[in-house]
């Protein structure tokens, strides 16, 4: 994914554990109520099924990861 700066998703879900890899930029991510700021070289783990959100305070890119346990 990338992101020019003020852009973002808006809270949701998923039904998997996601990674994201911050390559470039920085990035505000919310999971439920906490509030990480992200820069590049970053790595975060967002648990399947929790609230999240992400927003671009400087133009950012990330790999994202969705981690399917079986």
């Amino acid at each position: 994914f990338a992101f020019a700066e003020g852009e973002g998703l808006s809270e949701h879900t998923a039904p998997f554990d996601a990674l994201a890899y911050i390559i470039d930029g920085e990035a505000k991510i919310t999971i439920d109520k906490d509030v990480f700021h992200t820069k590049a070289g970053e790595v975060l783990v967002m648990p399947a099924d929790i609230p999240h959100a992400l927003y671009a305070t400087k133009q950012f890119k990330m790999l994202l990861v969705m981690i399917k346990t079986i």
